[in-house]
């Protein structure tokens, strides 16, 4: 029998350098307000108060879409900070409906599923990746925030 070699899943874009500071929460109504204000802290003290807010709103937004959509019993948060950027990777343990970049919003459309077109909007990157091949066992969506980014001329 012939073996046969699959090429290596694509990764995505994560940093590799930079302080990194993790917090698990279980996935409750609270959880978005206690992951709003641990990012936060962590982007004051990092000297990225101008990216404060837009912080807050998209890990709030990622964090509300594992609290409604997934049965994960806990969420992990790592933020990786270096001088020019933040990443923030919100990780749970149900890794069905990868979230994918939203399609234009059309006028009438339903009030649901704002939360991905402001990440799309306010972050420089942001993507999902499911993690164990065949079984996957857990997904992370993570977003990117940048000086450049602050400025989203496009909202």
């Amino acid at each position: 029998m012939t073996p046969v070699i699959a090429p290596p899943s694509p990764t995505p874009y994560l940093p590799r350098r930079g302080e990194r500071y993790r917090l698990v929460v279980p996935n409750a109504p609270t959880a978005p307000r206690i992951v709003r204000d641990f990012v936060a802290t962590v982007f004051w003290a990092a000297g990225h108060a101008s990216l404060v807010d837009d912080a807050r709103l998209c890990a709030s937004e990622v964090v509300s879409n594992v609290y409604c959509h997934t049965d994960s019993p806990r969420i992990r948060v790592e933020v990786t900070v270096d001088r020019r950027q933040v990443t923030v990777c919100v990780t749970d343990d149900e890794p069905g409906h990868l979230p994918v970049p939203p399609p234009p919003r059309t006028p009438g459309a339903d009030e649901g599923g704002r939360g991905l077109f402001l990440v799309d909007a306010l972050a420089a990157r942001w993507g999902s990746i499911a993690y164990g091949a065949r079984s996957p066992h857990s997904k992370t969506v993570w977003f990117t925030l940048s000086a450049v980014s602050a400025a989203h001329p496009s909202i």
